[in-house]
């Protein structure tokens, strides 16, 4: 590594975050629109916790300026240890449309690891509702729920393994599905609508969670992502059954450690009033029945 590749420390309250210019190792289209990238950046594998973030930016441009957020997909090893993250990201905007176009070899400016993440999963039977590209941050929190891998320095133990751990994705059409094969893991079960019912169930994807609420095994925890009317009906949905619920909001962000507060989220205090809260830091998860959606 030379000496612009090298890690630095970044000011925030995540300590343990690093700045550095980090080398794209290979880049997938998943889907419609969306593509997987893996960049080689170990310290940062070493670190990160499903549900955490990272801020991408172009090298050597000013346009765009401003880096963008983007959840941590997987890590992945080289001599069994951490080597790097991937990240799944849809084309919609200027540095997305940029990114798709890089290729293996080519770098990019990575600051993380950010924000607070999952918690590591208590519950009899977890679920994952994902929307969209929500399901971005939930091939690592299957993983780790089923025990097919750990996360963080020092690595963080679960201390007791979910029963059944299950996840409902819903996207417009079947062209939009991304990462199927990598959600073909032990253990999990997988249950896919659509709204146009070209794959799977037809209609949204907050009707599965309702059908599985209804069941003899309902899932007593739920973590959800995804476009922010479905997680508020997530939100009330679990509200309604007393079914402990945490959400990971996907707001835009202009620095992602807390400096330039673009990206508050209304959040309940004690005593029935609320306050503005940075989703970089004190997010991008929080329990549901704390946000005012």
């Amino acid at each position: 590594m030379d000496d612009s590749q090298a890690a630095v420390s970044l000011p925030g309250t995540v300590f343990s975050a690093v700045q550095q210019t980090a080398t794209l190792v290979e880049q997938q289209q998943m889907a419609r629109d969306t593509y997987r990238l893996r960049l080689e950046c170990p310290q940062i594998a070493a670190q990160i916790l499903p549900g955490q973030f990272f801020m991408i930016r172009a090298p050597h441009t000013g346009d765009p300026l401003l880096g963008r957020p983007f959840a941590l997909y997987d890590t992945y090893d080289e001599k069994s240890r951490p080597a790097g993250v991937d990240f799944g990201y849809v084309v919609v905007g200027k540095l997305t449309s940029l990114m798709s176009t890089w290729a293996a070899g080519d770098t990019a400016e990575i600051w993380g690891p950010l924000g607070n993440g999952f918690p590591l999963p208590q519950a009899r039977h977890l679920m994952m509702v994902a929307g969209g590209i929500g399901q971005t941050p939930f091939l690592a929190v299957a993983r780790e729920a089923l025990g097919a891998r750990q996360y963080g320095r020092p690595t963080r133990k679960i201390l007791k393994w979910p029963e059944r751990v299950s996840m409902c994705y819903g996207v417009r059409s079947a062209e939009f599905l991304a990462g199927l094969d990598d959600f073909e893991i032990e253990g999990l079960k997988l249950r896919i609508s659509t709204d146009d019912g070209s794959h799977g169930h037809h209609g949204f994807v907050t009707e599965l969670l309702i059908q599985s609420l209804d069941s003899s095994d309902s899932p007593d925890a739920v973590y959800c992502c995804g476009p922010e009317p479905m997680m508020r009906v997530v939100s009330e949905i679990c509200a309604a059954r007393r079914v402990d619920c945490w959400l990971s909001l996907e707001t835009p962000m202009a620095c992602g450690f807390g400096a330039c507060f673009s990206c508050v989220t209304r959040v309940r205090l004690e005593g029935g009033s609320w306050d503005y809260r940075r989703t970089c830091v004190e997010g991008p998860v929080f329990p549901a029945e704390r946000l005012v959606l």
